[in-house]
């Protein structure tokens, strides 16, 4: 393929999972949606699930087919050479509903238990699949308004304090005195149907007097528990994720914020609106607040049964107009570029780098106009100036420089 490794414009793909929201990604991307269909992530990358295109003499060529005809070329050769692939999926998600408790394993349980599932012909696409591919899945956030999100578990004095404040829960706190986290969490992931009702119908049922009443507000666990079943028509089977919300972290990020999840770290997103970059794979293992699988020895495998205070990330100047947010993998790398109208931001790609325009527009090399909800993908060597007319947004996704990588061959 004769292609010039340079700037190109970039389209993503949209997934339409039923817990997004109808009107934010519509407005970004100018998509009409009369019919309010859910419209929660918009992909920028190569995985199959969500392919992304680039603009080739007014034309759409598959990005992964690029990548796959000269991978040194497209990816840069220490990148190619250390993932084989372009190493990064590059997200916006509106969440409207709150998504799935879930935990991602480490790149070397992974492997593992990837062959396994291979080994005894488990189908890919198989609804009792955990293990889509042989890769991990650390990932980082950053807020593109309020955004709300539990992130692993609350400290041991928090959690004393949730149990004996909480009449249905207080029989637990023994129980956790006794056999720490993991016994706990274990227990109650491991209870019989008929007992999970028992113990949360009246914990819900309470919750949605307080939130009716204007009595809780978004930092407590019933509000989200009142907000799970507020539109249902009615409370049993109740969920075990209940569980995960009293025990876990409520965290809030504000825009220009951002929070990394690794491997082993249980999270799940409640609301709002937000730019994710994580690793590609589409590993998840699932405890709750969904009907999609849940294979509770799995999760339990994969969890990290330690208190964690929620690590809030803020930006890192480098330059003037970008921020970088620092996080603790050679998968990639992300940074915000604000312009005003009275600088220009000069950029050399490393690697291959995408551009995802969220608020106003620039001009590419003094050829290439990009608006609100357009991206633009830079090739590996090719340097890029850009500027604007006035205050413009823009996220970068990237893959940390090769001094990262032959820092982490030679550890």
């Amino acid at each position: 393929m004769s292609f010039d490794y340079s700037v190109h414009k970039l389209t993503g793909t949209v997934q339409h999972y039923s817990w997004g929201g109808t009107s934010f990604l519509p407005s970004l991307l100018t998509i009409e949606n009369p019919n309010h269909t859910p419209f929660a992530e918009y992909w920028l990358g190569v995985h199959p699930s969500g392919p992304s295109s680039i603009e080739v003499n007014k034309q759409p060529i598959l990005l992964s087919e690029v990548i796959t005809s000269d991978p040194k070329a497209a990816l840069s050769e220490p990148v190619f050479t250390h993932f084989g692939g372009l190493p990064y999926l590059f997200k916006v998600l509106d969440v409207k509903d709150m998504l799935s408790i879930q935990v991602h394993p480490t790149k070397e349980y992974a492997k593992v238990a990837f062959e396994k599932e291979e080994a005894a012909g488990i189908p890919l696409n198989a609804p009792n699949r955990n293990y889509k591919d042989k890769n991990h899945k650390p990932e980082i956030m950053l807020a593109m308004s309020e955004f709300w999100l539990l992130h692993g578990f609350k400290s041991e004095a928090k959690i004393i304090e949730t149990l004996e404040n909480t009449v249905e829960f207080q029989v637990l706190a023994p129980l956790f005195r006794a056999e720490g986290l993991q016994g706990l969490y274990q227990f109650l992931m491991e209870m019989d149907q008929a007992q999970v009702d028992s113990l949360l119908s009246p914990v819900v049922k309470r919750a949605l007097r307080h939130k009716q009443d204007g009595k809780i507000d978004k930092t407590c666990p019933e509000w989200w528990v009142a907000k799970l079943y507020e539109n249902g028509a009615g409370i049993t089977p109740v969920d075990r994720g209940v569980f995960s919300i009293y025990l876990f972290n409520i965290v809030c990020i504000m825009p220009g914020q951002g929070i990394f999840q690794d491997a082993g770290v249980p999270h799940a997103y409640l609301e709002g609106q937000n730019v994710e970059l994580m690793a590609n794979s589409d590993n998840v293992l699932r405890g709750g607040l969904t009907p999609k699988h849940i294979d509770v020895p799995e999760l339990i495998k994969n969890i990290k049964f330690e208190h964690i205070e929620p690590v809030i990330i803020e930006g890192t100047k480098p330059c003037m107009g970008e921020s970088v947010y620092p996080a603790p993998t050679t998968d990639f790398g992300i940074a915000t570029i604000m312009l005003d109208g009275s600088y220009a931001f000069e950029h050399e790609a490393q690697s291959l780098d995408m551009f995802l325009v969220v608020e106003g527009g620039c001009v590419v090399n003094n050829q290439l106009t990009i608006k609100t909800g357009e991206a633009f993908a830079v090739f590996p060597g090719a340097s890029i100036t850009l500027n604007s007319s006035g205050k413009t947004l823009i996220y970068r996704a990237f893959v940390p420089s090769t001094v990262a990588y032959s820092q982490h061959e030679e550890n």
